[in-house]
């Protein structure tokens, strides 16, 4: 007989994919929109209870004799072994076994129970907590007791175990029994509130003096600040002043120093206050004042403020109140020692109060937060604690030498070579000057020349040497200057001015000369301009003129053009006149060529600058006003066909969102311009009549 194999040849290539269920495949949501009629999640709550088939619940079971009584045990019991064979760490099932025997009053059992869970776990104290409520619960005091015992001397640390076994034993009315296990307790030296609640035993006995004892010991295992607190407390409830002051003191010299001191010396205070010892209680405020960081006396300084306003004068309020502000800026340096700004108002709190070595101790403290970064910005404000400090010490403490210690010291402090203060030399020098210390002032201003020339430095120092009177130390200052600084028109200026005030002329002119001779200056108007007064208060008024030709060669902007113009204008006031019609004459000769000054302007702006419109537009109105100033000798039809027209056009602005909004403007337009473009709208309309005519031929 054939094998099956042989007669289904397709059997041996079966695979185990051909063989697996094929279960169809969950397929996708196409439609995600919203249905028209929503289900809430309550309905759908409602319709699976109203849809719940009824609980199936076995029988109860009723017992009517012993023998099946004995099989309900004997099978709970199985039960109950099965489990803990199966999970013997799982406490909770041996806790539900214990109490099962306990149900079926086999007390026997369950403490056997009970003792077998604790060989599991004896470090869970829940377990020894159950047990002995257990043993408690059925009136077994020896056997509670032996748990107990058992249980604090296995787990001491446990105070709940402690607690527990105090406590029954305090019901069972043993007072001896609870305070021997009490003393067996602070064997161990448990917390603090341990030592309380034997001390609350004690109280509720009446037993004062066993308090006291038990108080005593407690601070020395405990030499906390909380721990001596309640102690003199408790002495004062009790009446004993004597004894809680000395508590108090012994606190002080022991915890004066701790973190928790504060609330000490309030405490202390308080307690002398309330025993009318006023004198007492501020003298302990000013101690912890004193004695305590600033960062941890908040409360202190509260206290003290409203012990002051209720039992001190004016002055004590007063200080009272300094000291809380002291404790404010205290507070915010010690968080931010770089905040100069509160650093300014703690000096400003102690130099209201006057005392002079605390307010020096506070400019120590705060010049010793020298900023991080060798940056100016970051010293800018900084300085002026070294600024305030030496003309407190000068002003206030008139202590010169410590004064000029203070600007040594800042001056060396400062690294010249990045960035420097000019305003600390200058007071340095100043200083050395109210001390008639020429000197050493000079000293000071000529090593900030060396390590950091400025121009507030030379200005001041040309300054002091002209009021001394010493010419040649104020030309060599002026050479020093312009050697630093070439490129500088004020000093310049000035130097040509002092030497002019000397009624030195060719020396001034000389100066000026190498002054605009310079490659590069920083206002050179400003020089051109001193050096143009200079030749007109001389009376030059060739040199003058060339200066103006000389200064249109390096520049042709229209204000010089119009100064140019006003000065030929005015030149004829330079001159001694002898008669009217002389005087006529010159004075015509000063119009003619401030006109041609104008002419030659408005030629410039017209061929060589054709888009400068606007200034010369204002040209033209300059030129329009000064023949208007000549009166009869004007002739304002010079200028009029020149002046343009005033036009508002628009003009396209693109925005950086794309968008195109237009701008108005004012654009000039020109005699010039107008004929121009008239002559081109006439060719555009010939043009376009001559495409008209060959359109209709065609």
């Amino acid at each position: 007989m054939a094998s099956g194999k042989d007669s289904d040849p397709t059997l041996g290539y079966l695979t185990r994919r051909d063989t697996e269920v094929k279960l169809p495949r969950p397929t996708r949501v196409k439609n995600k929109t919203p249905a028209p009629v929503q289900i809430t999640a309550e309905q759908i709550l409602r319709e699976a209870r109203e849809r719940q088939e009824a609980e199936i619940r076995p029988p109860k079971q009723k017992i009517t004799d012993t023998t099946e009584l004995a099989d309900y045990r004997l099978r709970r019991r199985k039960e109950f072994e099965d489990q803990i064979r199966r999970a013997r760490w799982n406490i909770g099932i041996w806790v539900k076994y214990a109490q099962w025997e306990e149900s079926q009053k086999d007390y026997a059992r369950a403490r056997s129970v009970w003792e077998r869970a604790l060989e599991v776990d004896y470090r869970n104290h829940t377990l020894w907590l159950k047990y002995a409520e257990f043993e408690m619960k059925n009136k077994f005091v020896n056997s509670a007791r032996n748990v107990w015992d058992r249980a604090v001397t296995l787990l001491p640390r446990v105070d709940q175990l402690w607690y527990k076994y105090i406590h029954m034993e305090e019901i069972l009315g043993n007072v001896a029994g609870a305070r021997q296990i009490f003393e067996r307790w602070m064997d161990w030296a448990p917390d603090l509130q341990g030592w309380h609640s034997y001390i609350k035993f004690e109280l509720r006995y009446n037993e004062v003096d066993r308090a006291r004892s038990i108080f005593e010991r407690f601070v020395k295992c405990h030499p906390k600040v909380n721990a001596y607190i309640r102690y003199a407390k408790f002495e004062m409830k009790n009446g004993e002043v004597a004894r809680a002051r000395n508590v108090y003191e012994r606190a002080t010299e022991k915890l004066a120093d701790d973190e928790e001191a504060e609330q000490l010396f309030v405490a202390f205070a308080e307690f002398e206050e309330r025993c009318k010892e006023v004198e007492r209680a501020r003298f302990i405020y000013k101690f912890a004042l004193d004695h305590i960081p600033k960062g941890r006396a908040e409360d202190l300084y509260r206290k003290f403020v409203a012990f002051e306003k209720q039992y001190g004068d004016k002055e004590g309020i007063e200080d009272a109140i300094v000291g809380k502000r002291r404790f404010q800026y205290e507070d915010e340096v010690r968080k931010n020692p770089l905040n100069y700004d509160s650093w300014f108002d703690y000096i400003r709190l102690e130099e209201s109060v006057a005392n002079r070595d605390r307010v020096r101790e506070v400019y120590e403290r705060a010049i010793a937060n020298v900023p991080p970064a060798q940056e100016k910005r970051y010293w800018q404000r900084y300085i002026y604690l070294w600024i305030n400090y030496a003309l407190c010490e000068e002003i206030e403490a008139e202590d010169v030498e410590r004064t000029r210690d203070v600007y040594r010291e800042c001056l060396n402090l400062i690294p010249h070579q990045k960035f420097s203060f000019a305003k600390i030399w200058l007071l340095a020098a100043q200083f050395e000057i109210r001390q008639l210390n020429l000197k050493g002032a000079r000293q000071i201003l000529g090593n900030a020349i060396g390590k950091a020339p400025k121009d507030k430095i030379f200005k001041k120092y040309i300054e002091i040497e002209l009021q001394l009177g010493n010419i040649d130390r104020c030309r060599r200052l002026y050479e020093r200057y312009l050697e630093w600084s070439p490129e500088n028109c004020y000093a310049w200026s000035k130097y040509a001015e002092l030497e002019r005030s000397l009624a030195e002329t060719e020396r001034a002119r000389a100066i000026f000369e190498l002054a605009i001779s310079q490659p590069a200056l920083d206002m050179p108007e400003l020089l051109w301009k001193a050096y143009i007064d200079f030749e007109i208060s001389e009376g030059e008024t060739g040199r003058t003129r060339a200066l103006y030709e000389r200064l249109l060669d390096r520049t042709k902007h229209y204000k010089v053009w119009v100064s140019y113009a006003k000065f030929e204008a005015s030149s004829f006031d330079q001159d001694t006149m002898v008669s009217d019609q002389e005087q006529l004459q010159h004075k015509s000769d000063c119009i003619q060529r401030a006109r041609g000054v104008f002419e030659r302007a408005n030629m410039y702006f017209k061929d060589s600058a054709p888009e400068l419109k606007e200034e010369r537009a204002t040209l033209l109105e300059d030129w329009l006003n000064m023949e208007s100033s000549f009166g009869e000798m004007g002739d304002v039809s010079v200028v009029q066909p020149k002046l343009p027209k005033k036009l508002k056009k628009r003009k396209p602005i693109t925005r950086e969102d794309g968008s195109t909004e237009y701008e108005e403007y004012i654009d000039y337009l020109f005699p010039e311009e107008s004929q121009t473009t008239n002559l081109k709208i006439l060719e555009a309309a010939y043009r376009w009549k001559k495409q008209k005519v060959s359109e209709d031929d065609f």
